[in-house]
């Protein structure tokens, strides 16, 4: 399922790039996969970004073309890179919906889109995507100890990739991160409280 595809025509329709020449951009974006930021394999910058991450947006399509995008979430590192290509996770159960299970089934073209807020970084994946039912590969998917039964893999085969510049990004912290930081902050204020307390009582050195 690898593309050998030039990664500009990967990420530029036909469409895309008469809009570009219309409006001016077409010379900027020409180099496409050269020196403007794409790639195709996996560098071990994004292997270890990737692994840092807990969630993305996956975006898929009906054959018919209609569009749909689903949040998906686990804990840090549920995203696997398997290899220079391929990232793989465990789809857990939801909803029941399965509009990206049946899109793929009928269109494989997908998208990944991993957004990290608190360094205000983006990073887009152009590529196919599979459902995959082998329970082995599922179970390797699985993070150890997270609550959530895994229904089967999903693989997804990368042609292109591009990270964002942080315009307009605006930076939102987790729980885990507030909770850090607050922490220290609690810290401090025991050690001042207690300093205050012994200057009153007369005791401080």
């Amino acid at each position: 399922m690898i593309s050998d595809k030039p990664i500009e025509d990967v990420v530029f329709s036909d469409a895309v790039k008469r809009t570009q020449e219309r409006l001016g951009s077409r010379a900027q974006n020409i180099t496409a996969g050269d020196s403007s930021g794409w790639a195709r394999d996996l560098t071990d910058n994004i292997r270890q970004w990737i692994e840092l991450r807990d969630s993305l947006y996956l975006g898929t399509a009906s054959v018919a073309g209609q569009p749909y995008i689903q949040h998906r979430g686990g804990p840090a590192g549920f995203v696997k890179v398997l290899d220079q290509r391929t990232l793989g996770f465990a789809d857990f159960s939801g909803n029941r919906q399965y509009i990206s299970t049946g899109n793929l089934s009928e269109n494989p073209s997908a998208f990944i889109f991993f957004m990290s807020y608190e360094t205000r970084q983006r990073v887009k994946f152009w590529g196919t995507a599979e459902t995959v039912m082998d329970p082995v590969l599922r179970d390797r998917l699985m993070p150890a100890g997270y609550d959530a039964t895994a229904e089967r893999a999903i693989l997804f085969h990368v042609e292109a990739w591009s990270v964002n510049c942080p315009q307009h990004i605006n930076p939102r912290f987790t729980e885990p991160d507030i909770q850090k930081a607050v922490r220290g902050l609690q810290d401090r204020i025991v050690e001042l409280e207690t300093e205050l307390a012994a200057i009153k009582s007369g005791t401080a050195m």
